[in-house]
């Protein structure tokens, strides 16, 4: 039996080997951590609506750095353009959560109950259930808005 104990007598050797094995895991765990960190910190998506009116920019935490609309928005209803750009807002998180959801797990696996949740949470945060009542808007054919 090899370890810290070795029949009852304590052996110095294997406790060290022991120590020096787990300072490893958590010198890894440390550096894992870290890099999932950074990368999280660094992630940004773009995603627009299915009839291209709005394309928005969000940041790691969801929040709209950039929204850029295209020029039919002249010819539709601002209550269109509204839903628009809540319908790419929706997108663009959904894809971080993905996103966000793939690196913990390429970064500090799947396997710890910190790490299944923490991407739990990232979900959670950033897929909130879609508004009451609030549909995707109609399609837009060219000349006019469908519904």
């Amino acid at each position: 039996m090899s370890g810290a104990l070795s029949g009852g007598v304590l052996d110095p050797d294997g406790a060290m080997d022991q120590m020096r094995a787990w300072k490893g895991r958590i010198d890894k765990l440390a550096a894992d951590t870290k890099a999932m960190s950074d990368r999280l910190q660094e992630l940004r998506v773009v995603a627009e609506d299915d009839n291209g009116l709005a394309e928005v920019t969000v940041d790691s935490s969801g929040a709209l750095l950039d929204l850029r609309l295209g020029r039919q928005i002249q010819r539709v209803s601002p209550e269109v353009v509204a839903q628009a750009v809540l319908e790419a807002i929706r997108r663009a998180k959904g894809q971080l959560a993905e996103r966000s959801q793939e690196i913990i797990a390429e970064t500090v696996g799947t396997e710890s109950p910190a790490a299944r949740a923490i991407a739990e949470r990232v979900g959670r945060q950033l897929r909130p259930d879609p508004e009451p009542g609030r549909g995707e808007p109609g399609s837009y054919d060219g000349h006019g808005w469908q519904r």
